[in-house]
C-alpha cells in the first residue's frame, strides 16, 4: 500500500507567491543595510556634520570678532578697513572650503566612489580650462590686491572705468557702490589700474573762471580769503591738512581768466569742502561785482 507524500517545508515555501518572497528578501536586506548604516556609517556622518557646523561657527565668530575690532579701532581707520576686508574674504573662502570638505567626506559614506568622479571632473576641467582662465586670473589678481594693499573696504576708488566706494571684496571680484547707488561687481582680472582716492590725503582743486576784465589782485585776494574762511570753519577745520593756496592765474582763454585754488584735505573729504567754497565764491563775487567768466560764444551785431 502506497502512502501519499506528506507536505513538507519545501512545499509550503513553494506555495508562497513569488512576489511576496521577493518583497521579503528586499525587506530583510534593507533592514540589514539599515542596521549596518546605523552602526558603522551614521556615527561618521554625524561627526562630519558636527565638525562642519563647528567650523562654520568658528568662521562666523572670527568674522564677527574682526568686525568688532574694526568698529572699535576708530583711531586707525586704515587698519579698521583692512580688518573688514579680511573678514569679508575669510567668510567667502571659509564657506567654500567647508562645503568641499563635507562633500568629500559624505560621498564615500554613501558608497559613491570618488575616483571616477574625480577622473570625470579632471576631464571636464581639461575641456573648460581655457574658459576658466579668467577665473584663475581673478583669484591671482585678488591675492595681489590684498598683498599689495591696493584698496580695502570703505575706500573710494576708480577701477575698470568705474568709480565708487568698495563695499565687498573677495578673491574673485570687487563690489563698488557709485554715487547714484548703483552696485557694480567687477572681476578682479579687469582691475589693471587702481586710482585710490582714499589714501593719506586728497587734493581739493577748484578752477574758477573769471572775466578777464576783473582786477587779478582783487580776485586772488578774495579767493585766498574765502578759502581761509572755509579752512577755519568749525564744520571743516578738522578736514584740512594744510593751508589753502591760490597760486594765481592758471591760464587765459579769450576773455576768461582761470584761477586755481588748492586745498589739501583728508582722504575722500574734498566734495563737501568744494561745495562750501563754491557757495562762498558766488556770494562774495556778487557783493564785490566780480564778473564770472562766460564760456558761451557771444555774437555781436553792429548796424
Amino acid at each position: 500500500m502506497l502512502l501519499a507524500p506528506q507536505p513538507g517545508l519545501q512545499d509550503l515555501t513553494s506555495s508562497v507567491p513569488h512576489d511576496e518572497r521577493v518583497l521579503d528578501i528586499l525587506e530583510r536586506d534593507w533592514h540589514l543595510d539599515l542596521i549596518e548604516f546605523l552602526h558603522r556609517d551614521m556615527p561618521r556622518l554625524v561627526a562630519v556634520l558636527v565638525l562642519a557646523f563647528l567650523l562654520l561657527l568658528l568662521i562666523r565668530f572670527l568674522v564677527s570678532r574682526m568686525h568688532t575690532v574694526a568698529t572699535r579701532n576708530v583711531a586707525n581707520a586704515r587698519h579698521a578697513a583692512q580688518m573688514r576686508t579680511m573678514a569679508s574674504i575669510l567668510r567667502a573662502t571659509g564657506y567654500i572650503f567647508v562645503a568641499l570638505f563635507v562633500l568629500l567626506q559624505v560621498l564615500p559614506i554613501f558608497n559613491i566612489d570618488l575616483k571616477p568622479l574625480l577622473a570625470s571632473v579632471s576631464i571636464i576641467g581639461l575641456g573648460v580650462s581655457f574658459g576658466a582662465q579668467s577665473i584663475f586670473k581673478d583669484i591671482f589678481n585678488g591675492i595681489y590686491i590684498l598683498i599689495e594693499d591696493q584698496y580695502t573696504i570703505g575706500d573710494f576708488v576708480k577701477v575698470a572705468g568705474l568709480s565708487g566706494t568698495v563695499e565687498q571684496m573677495s578673491l574673485r571680484s570687487t563690489t563698488l557702490r557709485d554715487a547714484d547707488g548703483t552696485m557694480n561687481i567687477i572681476p578682479n582680472s579687469q582691475v589693471t589700474t587702481v586710482q585710490n582716492l582714499s589714501r593719506h590725503y586728497s587734493m581739493a582743486i577748484l578752477n574758477v573762471s573769471v572775466d578777464a576784465s576783473a582786477n587779478p589782485d582783487q580776485v586772488i585776494a578774495a579767493l585766498t580769503q574765502l578759502a581761509d574762511q572755509v579752512r577755519h570753519d568749525a564744520a571743516f577745520k578738522d578736514l584740512f591738512l594744510a593751508e589753502p593756496t591760490v597760486p594765481g592765474i592758471d591760464r587765459i582763454t579769450g576773455s576768461e581768466a582761470f584761477y586755481t585754488v588748492l586745498m589739501r584735505v583728508r582722504a575722500n573729504q574734498r566734495d563737501g569742502v568744494l561745495r562750501e567754497l563754491r557757495r562762498r565764491i558766488l556770494v562774495r563775487f556778487a557783493e564785490q561785482n566780480i564778473p564770472l567768466g562766460n564760456t558761451q560764444p557771444t555774437l555781436v551785431l553792429q548796424k
